[in-house]
């Protein structure tokens, strides 16, 4: 125990030094003033956790070899697993209901990153290929909408699969100069393919707007405007059902067409990963070499991890778009891509349910920590570290076959 406890307290006298000049300092005017109750508050906060954690890590070290059976948990959701799914949906399904017109926003933002995270778990999680430039694709998506409209008078319906097609367009051309490239070296090249959309997007004033941005209108359904009154040619929705206006009724449509979307996207990636393609995709993941050696084509795999993932983004781009009303490139920098990446890490690479419990997580803890401005980012990077060093794997890694001795021998 004085060996934890000083454990505890050099780990407090570490934060209290990096807390000071972080948090106990700040400017008025031209001089220096001090808060010394922050840095020694988080380091007594710090000094605790060291305990708990310390706690917590020889505690499980003593169930080690018990006769504990591992895993209740995971049997269980397996077990009851198309009930947990049911009760899943049609929760989604009620919730527009349940919760107010800040919230829906919030539950469209998260579904969108939910299809965000599926895509790029395809790339990253299933085929092993780290892309830094995910948002390239996005913006691919959520433009063409924006720039059809403005131009060619394109809807929304029509700009679903065209933007889909269009950036898994952009996801084969550029997995064809990279087929080469492992790790580090195909993450600063899809970086700067990420970097080069947003610049142009930026800078081509005279087509894109540039910083100013274009407005995109939001879909109709069958010729009826979800407004208050119709544009030419169109009816509105509550006039047409004979029902009061509510501006709510465009976010509810939205979201329930999203929710669709991603139960369409979970269904596809669930079957590919049991068809040839996913065992390629895994394949590759694992060992390049040996993918060779089976006579697996190891550029048709790449090319295909690259156009599915890039073609969700796009569909997800277009939602965005349709979602925000208003689109520019400060929406599709890195951070973005920074986040996607977060969410596929902390939901568990290659998991699916993984990718969708944090993208959830992700988007609606940052709104839950709101209130605590000043703290958001530092409760919010506490969570992300503690959370992978209890699930290193992720929320929901996936789990590989595991064979006993007795089964073996």
């Amino acid at each position: 125990m004085p060996r934890k406890l000083w454990d505890a307290v050099l780990a407090g006298v570490v934060a209290l030094l990096l807390f000071v000049p972080l948090t106990g300092v700040s400017l008025s005017g031209y001089t220096l003033e001090g808060h010394w109750q922050r840095p020694l508050w988080l380091a007594v906060g710090v000094v605790l956790g060291r305990l708990l954690l310390g706690w917590f890590l020889e505690r499980r070290q003593r169930m080690v070899g018990t006769t504990r059976r591992p895993g209740w948990i995971t049997a269980w959701i397996d077990d009851h697993r198309p009930y947990i799914v049911i009760a899943a949906v049609i929760g989604a399904l009620l919730v527009p209901w349940w919760i107010g017109k800040y919230w829906l926003n919030v539950a469209i933002l998260a579904l969108i990153y939910v299809l965000l995270g599926l895509g790029l778990n395809v790339v990253v999680g299933l085929a092993g290929l780290l892309d830094l430039g995910f948002v390239a694709f996005y913006a691919v998506g959520a433009y063409t909408y924006a720039l059809g409209h403005h131009y060619f008078a394109l809807s929304f319906w029509a700009a679903v699969p065209l933007g889909a097609m269009l950036a898994a367009g952009f996801g084969v051309v550029l997995a064809f100069p990279v087929l080469r490239m492992h790790g580090d070296y195909l993450a600063i090249v899809t970086l700067g393919f990420g970097e080069i959309i947003r610049l142009i997007l930026n800078n081509w004033l005279e087509v894109t707007g540039g910083p100013n941005g274009l407005r995109v209108p939001f879909p109709s359904l069958f010729g009826m405007d979800f407004g208050r009154r119709a544009s030419p040619g169109h009816v509105t929705l509550h006039e047409f059902l004979n029902i009061p206006y509510s501006n709510e009724y465009r976010d509810i449509f939205l979201y329930l067409l999203l929710f669709l979307v991603v139960c369409g996207m979970v269904f596809l990636v669930r079957r590919l990963r049991r068809m040839p393609l996913g065992r390629n995709w895994e394949a590759l993941r694992e060992d390049e070499i040996a993918c060779r050696s089976l006579g697996i084509q190891p550029v048709t795999v790449k090319l295909s991890a690259f156009g599915l993932g890039a073609m969700t983004a796009g569909v997800g781009g277009v939602f965005f778009a349709a979602s925000q009303g208003f689109v520019n490139p400060t929406s599709f920098t890195f951070l973005e891509s920074a986040h996607i990446l977060a969410i596929v890490v902390l939901g568990g690479m290659g998991s699916t349910g993984g990718v969708i419990v944090a993208a959830v997580v992700l988007t609606v803890l940052p709104e839950v920590l709101r209130d605590f401005a000043e703290y958001r980012g530092l409760l919010f990077g506490c969570a992300m570290v503690l959370m992978m060093m209890w699930r290193p794997r992720g929320l929901m890694g996936i789990r590989r076959a595991r064979f006993h001795r007795s089964e073996v021998g």
